[in-house]
């Protein structure tokens, strides 16, 4: 569903931000950096608060009227703003801070355009809300889903809401699994685009609604708009009553993944 009040620019400028927190991310990339402390063993650094100033700089420049819910600093702009955008400054943080180039820069207008930037590769994963491309050197090139590579990302970071009738882990120890597919811990959404780019066949995750978490959005959009198959890990359609994602690249390839976990529920 595209926005009622989308601009056909929305694309530009979710690209321009996530390319603008994704310079952040890099040119602070192997700093020692000052964690704040979330809970819960979860922590940012310096360098999301940086990137999400960043990002909601550009955005606030080019659509001053819109609001924007950031994951370090929660929602600005009026509270009956007709759009939102949604900001993960930094998804990896964890490996970021570890020395982990796998980090993903997300930004997606609710219910439209969206980006993903990879600070280190320099790609950028974007949708108008309808077509997938990927930019890279300037070079628009359309993305084009496959299962060809077999591997199959699966996050196996808490929570698990959906144990013991779904656990990730035990995906892993299927035969069938096994036997077709081979596992890949990425631990940032950027997996979530390597499936609409073809470089991976699938991207697995427990959890609650994820449609609009700032987390997910961007990914879950760019590999809508590229021809993926989005489901929940229940193969419900993701929203209130979904939960977690199967994203494939192809029908066979989610029929098999959910094959699979009905089989262990």
């Amino acid at each position: 569903m595209i926005n009622s009040s989308a601009n056909p620019d929305d694309a530009e400028v979710a690209i321009a931000a996530a390319c603008a927190g994704a310079d952040v991310v890099h040119s602070m990339y192997g700093r020692r950096l000052t964690r704040i402390d979330k809970g819960a063993g979860d922590f940012a650094t310096a360098a999301d608060v940086e990137a999400e100033k960043t990002i909601i700089g550009v955005i606030r420049a080019a659509r001053p009227d819109d609001a924007v819910l950031g994951e370090e600093g929660g929602r600005r702009g009026a509270a009956d703003a007709v759009r939102q955008w949604l900001v993960d400054p930094l998804c990896g943080t964890l490996n970021y801070a570890a020395g982990n180039m796998l980090v993903a820069v997300n930004v997606a207008l609710r219910d439209g355009a969206a980006a993903v930037a990879d600070p280190f590769s320099g790609e950028a994963f974007f949708t108008c809300g309808e077509s997938a491309w990927v930019r890279h050197d300037g070079v628009d090139a359309r993305l084009a889903p496959t299962s060809a590579t077999q591997l199959v990302d699966v996050n196996l970071d808490p929570p698990f809401p959906s144990a013991p009738g779904f656990r990730a882990v035990d995906l892993l120890a299927h035969p069938e699994f096994v036997k077709r597919f081979r596992p890949r811990v990425v631990s940032t959404t950027l997996a979530l685009a390597w499936v609409a780019a073809g470089k991976r066949a699938a991207y697995v995750t427990d959890g609650g609604d994820l449609s609009e978490s700032v987390h997910f959005a961007a990914g879950i959009a760019v590999c809508r708009a590229a021809g993926c198959v989005v489901t929940g890990v229940d193969g419900a359609p993701i929203g209130q009553a979904g939960r977690g994602l199967v994203v494939a690249a192809d029908a066979e390839t989610h029929g098999l993944l959910m094959s699979m976990i009905r089989s262990r529920s």
